[in-house]
């Protein structure tokens, strides 16, 4: 035999609408929440994932983010190039150069595999979300697009003052360091071979000098004289000196 149900309370006519119009009169008083999108921009939290930003000078065409990825949005390119041996009588080798790097974000579902799976940090994510197209074709985006969301990625937390230089930042400054010192070897070529010019156009000195003496004459008027002497002992001309008016005078 089934047991009886237990009686039910009696409620009150018209409590449930005093407790809605309870609620709609406390939000009334409460400030407003709502954000002025577009010309208020929302503040995210830091790990935020937007989209995903690619490091292009990391990325060593591994594939491991292609194959990883569920939805198969993730599109590589690429060819091998030969690099000459870094030392003379070594081996050539050869490299796999990055053509293109693709991804359709009308696929992604954010899991964030590919950036996990990544082995040299070459993809991050970023809050940036303002990527609305009006074809769906057009949200399949190129390696330009992914590295300007490269630089809308928040900076790391701060690590502890022993801890080891994050290999972004080394990666950076060793690029801008190899760029900085290419730019001083340009320039002291270039000094260099500006004074070698200004040297090659100044006239060279003549071989001997002349020289010109003031005295008198044989008839006792002073006149002027120009030769060139040459030393007995060195064989090099040396100029005349000039007579003395007293000689000729005597």
């Amino acid at each position: 035999m089934a047991e009886p149900l237990p009686p039910t309370r009696s409620r009150i006519p018209g409590s449930g609408l005093a407790k809605g119009l309870a609620v709609t009169l406390r939000t009334m008083t409460k400030k407003t929440v709502t954000a002025q999108y577009p010309d208020a921009q929302p503040e995210l939290p830091p790990r935020s994932r937007g989209v995903i930003g690619l490091f292009e000078e990391n990325c060593t065409v591994c594939m491991l983010c292609a194959r990883e990825c569920p939805d198969w949005c993730i599109y590589i390119d690429s060819h091998k190039e030969t690099v000459p041996p870094a030392a003379p009588g070594g081996r050539e080798r050869s490299r796999n150069v990055l053509d293109r790097f693709a991804i359709d974000f009308s696929l992604c579902m954010y899991c964030g595999i590919c950036i996990e799976v990544c082995p040299f940090d070459a993809l991050f994510w970023s809050p940036e979300f303002e990527y609305a197209e009006t074809d769906i074709h057009e949200l399949t985006h190129e390696r330009d697009k992914l590295r300007e969301w490269m630089w809308t990625v928040p900076a790391p937390p701060a690590l502890d003052p022993g801890a080891e230089e994050p290999k972004e930042l080394a990666a950076a400054r060793k690029t801008a360091d190899k760029l900085a010192a290419e730019a001083a070897t340009a320039a002291t070529a270039a000094e260099l071979a500006a004074r070698t010019a200004e040297q090659a156009a100044q006239p060279e000195p003549p071989a001997g000098g002349t020289t010109t003496t003031t005295g008198p004459t044989t008839d006792g008027t002073t006149g002027t004289t120009s030769g060139t002497t040459t030393d007995a002992t060195t064989g090099t001309p040396e100029p005349s000196k000039p007579s003395d008016p007293q000689d000729g005078a005597s």
